[in-house]
C-alpha cells in the first residue's frame, strides 16, 4: 500500500484523500498548519493527519521523505514551496496548480530530478489539456484549438449567476493575471476578462472569455503546429460584465484581499453545482477541412459514500487518476510530464477518471 501526502486540507485536499483512502490501495496523510481545517478531514483508517507549516522546509521535507508522492493542493502561491520539499525528499510530486509562474518553477525543479513532476492535474489545466491533445491527434494538420470550462452553480440567483465552487485565491488569479493563446500560429500573452462569445449547450446560454491558466503546458508543446488556440472560463451572460467593473472601475485588480473579502462574505458557497467542459478542434483529415468536439457535464453527486460537489468531484478525479497512472507505470518515472502526455483512453478507463464518464456525468440529485 503506498502512502501518499496531501498537502492542503480544504474542500479538495478533503476530497483527494478520502477518495485515495477509499479505494484501500493508498494511505493518505493530510498536512496543513491550520488545525482546524484537519480537524474536518473525514475520518477513515487510511487517513491520517499532520500539522506542518509548508513555509518549514525542514519540517515538510521530513513528512514527506520515504513516501510514494505528494499531492499538492494548497493555494497556488504555496505550491512552488512542496515542489522544492518534493524534490528534496526524493518523492514524486503532483499538484493542482493553475499558476503559469508557478508551472515554470516545477518545469525547472524537474530537470534531472530522479522522481516524476507532474504539475496542473486537475480540471483545467490537466483534463481538458488530454481532451484536447487527443482531438489534435485525431488530424494531418491543425487550424484551431478551442478549451472552455466552466463550474457553475446549477440554481444562479444573484446578478453574477455565480456561487462560490473552489478557491477564491485561485479564482481571482485567473481573472486578473495574463492570459497563454496562440493568435496566427504565434504563442502571445491576452489579457484575462477579454474577448467574450456566447454559445448554447443543451438548450443553455453561456458566456466565455479569456481566464489565465487554462491552456497550461500544451500551448508550448502546439506552438508552430496550429493556428489558433484559446482557452476561456465558462460563466452564465452577465457575469464578466460586473466582474470587470470590479475589477477595473473600483480598481479592485490591484486590491486583492478587498475582493477576497467581498467573494467570500457576498457570495455563498454551493454544493449544487455543475462542470461544463467545452472543447473544439478543427483542421484538415484525409484533405477535409473537419470539427470534432467534447462536450460534457459533470454534476455533483456521491462519491466513496459522501456528496460532493461536481468542481470537487472532477479536480480531485483528475489528480488521483493520474497519481493512478503513475504508479501503474503508465506514465513516465522521472522528470516533468505533461498532461497531453496522458492518453484520453487509459484515464477515462481509470477508476478516478470515469468520473468524467458518460453515465457518472447524468449523477444530477442522485444522492
Amino acid at each position: 500500500m503506498k502512502v501518499i501526502v496531501v498537502v492542503g486540507a480544504g474542500k479538495i485536499g478533503g476530497a483527494i484523500a478520502l477518495m485515495l483512502a477509499d479505494t484501500g490501495s493508498y494511505r493518505v496523510v493530510v498536512a496543513d498548519r491550520d488545525g482546524q481545517q484537519l480537524a474536518k478531514i473525514d475520518r477513515h483508517p487510511a487517513i491520517s493527519v499532520t500539522a506542518v507549516d509548508i513555509a518549514d522546509h525542514a519540517a515538510l521535507v521530513g513528512v514527506l521523505k520515504g513516501k510514494f508522492a505528494v499531492l499538492s493542493a494548497a493555494p497556488f502561491h504555496l505550491t512552488g514551496k512542496v515542489a522544492q520539499a518534493a524534490l528534496d525528499a526524493g518523492v514524486h510530486y503532483l499538484d493542482l496548480t493553475e499558476d503559469v509562474a508557478t508551472t515554470r518553477m516545477v518545469k525547472t525543479l524537474a530537470d534531472g530530478a530522479d522522481t516524476a513532476f507532474i504539475p496542473q492535474c486537475g480540471l483545467a489545466p490537466g483534463f481538458i489539456s488530454i481532451v484536447a491533445n487527443d482531438l489534435a491527434k485525431r488530424f494531418d494538420s491543425l487550424d484551431s484549438v478551442r478549451m472552455r470550462v466552466g463550474a457553475l452553480p446549477q440554481y444562479p440567483s444573484n446578478a453574477l449567476n455565480y456561487n462560490l465552487t473552489w478557491s477564491t485565491d485561485g479564482l481571482i488569479n485567473e481573472y486578473i493575471e495574463q492570459c497563454e493563446a496562440i493568435v496566427e500560429g504565434k504563442l502571445i500573452n491576452v489579457p484575462a476578462m477579454e474577448e467574450r462569445e456566447e454559445f448554447s449547450l443543451d438548450g443553455v446560454t453561456y458566456e466565455a472569455f479569456n481566464t489565465s491558466g487554462g491552456l497550461g503546458t500544451l500551448a508550448e508543446t502546439l506552438q508552430g503546429r496550429v493556428r489558433t488556440m484559446n482557452y476561456r472560463t465558462i460563466r452564465y451572460p452577465g457575469h464578466q460584465a460586473i466582474i470587470k467593473a470590479l475589477l477595473h472601475d473600483l480598481n479592485l485588480k490591484n486590491r486583492r484581499d478587498v475582493l477576497k473579502d467581498l467573494f467570500e462574505n457576498a457570495l455563498p458557497a454551493t454544493m449544487q453545482d455543475v462542470v461544463v467542459v467545452f472543447v473544439t478542434v478543427c483542421g484538415w483529415k484525409d484533405g477535409r477541412y473537419l470539427q470534432e468536439t467534447y462536450a460534457n457535464k459533470v454534476y455533483a453527486g456521491m462519491v466513496a459514500d459522501k456528496r460532493m460537489s461536481a468542481i470537487q468531484i472532477t479536480t480531485a478525479a483528475g489528480i488521483t487518476a493520474v497519481l493512478d497512472l503513475l504508479a501503474d507505470g503508465k506514465l513516465p518515472q522521472k522528470g516533468f510530464v505533461r498532461q497531453e502526455e496522458i492518453s484520453l483512453d487509459d484515464f477515462l478507463a481509470n477508476r478516478f477518471g470515469r468520473a468524467y464518464g458518460v453515465e457518472p456525468a447524468k449523477r444530477r440529485e442522485t444522492a
